[in-house]
């Protein structure tokens, strides 16, 4: 059975390859330094969150999130990265894991949670056109040097 909880100081060995594994994904090359930091983040709370799915007690997939203004609705919830150990994809830890950050955002009282996939990503689009609608925007990145 797989379960949901919040990151825990104790996961750090655990999820620094999920995190590593998401990053891979979509082709970018972290540095240490930054997982460190990214850690001291989900640790302190205060503006990111992380969760655990966990399989029998073990680690096999990591939720980050975070909750922002917006202009027309006070706050919303931004699910940032969601990765689940390739071996164990398939049996629901995913959706759990969208499902425990819409907890999280309804608690709040948000009135919006999203987030963004790359078009190729056919196997989560999957799931998320299971679970959400796609809202048919189109993102742009300007080059920040």
């Amino acid at each position: 059975m797989i379960e949901i909880t919040p990151l825990r100081q104790d996961d750090r060995a655990a999820w620094q390859p999920l995190a590593v594994g998401y990053n891979t994904f979509y082709e970018r090359t972290m540095p240490d330094g930054i997982y460190d930091h990214v850690w001291r983040r989900l640790m302190d709370a205060k503006e990111l969150n992380g969760l655990a799915a966990r399989l029998d007690g073990r680690v096999v997939g990591i939720a980050h999130f975070f909750f922002h203004t917006n202009v027309w609705v006070d706050e919303v919830c931004y699910l940032a990265d969601l990765f689940v150990d390739e071996q164990v994809r398939g049996q629901g830890a995913a959706r759990l894991l969208i499902e425990a950050v819409a907890d999280r955002a309804r608690e709040r009282g948000c009135r919006r949670y999203y987030w963004l996939t790359q078009q190729h990503n056919v196997r989560a689009r999957g799931l998320y056109d299971k679970v959400a609608r796609f809202a048919g925007f189109i993102r742009y990145d300007y080059p920040m040097g």
